[in-house]
């Protein structure tokens, strides 16, 4: 009895064990789910807001957000290109290493962009304008080799298998059209045998007529034919001459 209520004691543990652990993984996932949710949605008010900025504004300040609009842009594409493609393509987990490390580069410059819009100092702004413009080229030049790298790569794989696919494609319909394209050679069938020449009308196989025609050249038999002589013995009489009185 103490070893079956051991069991129930433990398997009911079990269960508030792994109950907690859904639980939290459940609150986790949630959680990601909606910091996902709020970072795109800061992200896309925040593009929206420098392309506002950049339209509207015009001097350093509108440059200012032209600069981080641009470098934005081209690092969360490269981003998105590279992390589809590692999926299927392990080997551009090399690429996608470096692009961790141009993008420390880039978080940093965006920073050092965004406290300068709030710089009150118009002319000590311009004046760095040039430094900054020409990192954030560098910097987006980089991600767009990257970017484009993968996706010519991605590309000419599929080209490769488009490739084969179209070459086994046209030896499966050549197989199924080899009729039309290896005809077999027509056999002409052997003429009928000529029939023999006509012979002469005597040679000819005729079934017999009847018995009531007879031919020119056949002699006319007697209707009755006589017997033969009866032949004598010796015991026999000799007839009597008949009495002519």
């Amino acid at each position: 009895m103490e070893a079956v209520i051991a069991v129930v004691a433990l398997l009911f543990v079990l269960l508030v064990v792994l109950g907690a652990y859904a639980t939290v993984k459940a609150v986790g996932a949630a959680k990601r789910g909606v910091d996902r949710t709020l970072t795109q949605a800061r992200r896309t008010v925040e593009d929206h807001t420098l392309r506002a900025k950049s339209f509207a504004q015009i001097g350093p300040a509108g440059e200012l957000a032209q600069l981080r609009l641009k470098l934005r842009t081209s690092m969360r594409a490269t981003q998105d290109a590279l992390r589809a493609g590692v999926a299927e393509d392990e080997s551009l987990k090399e690429s996608l290493g470096l692009f961790e490390r141009l993008s420390a580069h880039g978080h940093e410059l965006d920073d050092e962009l965004r406290r300068l819009e709030s710089e009150p100092d118009r002319t000590t702004l311009a004046g760095r304008l040039p430094d900054l413009r020409e990192r954030t080229e560098r910097i987006v030049k980089s991600a767009d080799s990257l970017r484009w790298a993968a996706r010519d790569r991605a590309r000419r794989f599929a080209d490769d298998e488009l490739d084969s696919l179209s070459a086994q494609i046209d030896m499966e319909a050549g197989a199924l059209r080899h009729w039309t394209t290896e005809e077999p050679p027509t056999t002409t069938p052997p003429p009928w045998p000529e029939a023999p020449a006509a012979e002469a009308p005597a040679a000819q196989q005729t079934w017999p007529d009847g018995p009531q025609q007879r031919t020119a050249e056949e002699p006319t038999r007697a209707a009755i034919t006589p017997p033969d002589p009866r032949p004598s013995y010796p015991w026999q009489k000799k007839p009597r001459p008949e009495s002519t009185t």
